[in-house]
């Protein structure tokens, strides 16, 4: 039977899933402008190398929490 923590702990999880997969669809896009255009690679630079370290972060939480 799951406990009620072991439901939530799935359902962040799953969330913060969701949230990589929202990050690397965005990521994709900004790559997408910065080919059509030189002003927006300038102006993306610094968002995509964020963005690239955020997912870093969520997949070192996700590899930790998915052990337990």
């Amino acid at each position: 039977m799951v406990t009620p923590t072991e439901k939530n702990h799935n359902k962040y999880l799953d969330m913060l899933h969701d949230y990589k997969i929202h990050l690397i669809k965005y990521i994709e896009m900004l790559e997408k402008m910065d080919k059509e255009s030189e002003f927006a690679k300038e102006w993306n630079l610094s968002t995509i190398k964020e963005r690239k370290q955020e997912i870093q972060v969520i997949d070192k939480i996700l590899k930790n929490l998915i052990r337990f």
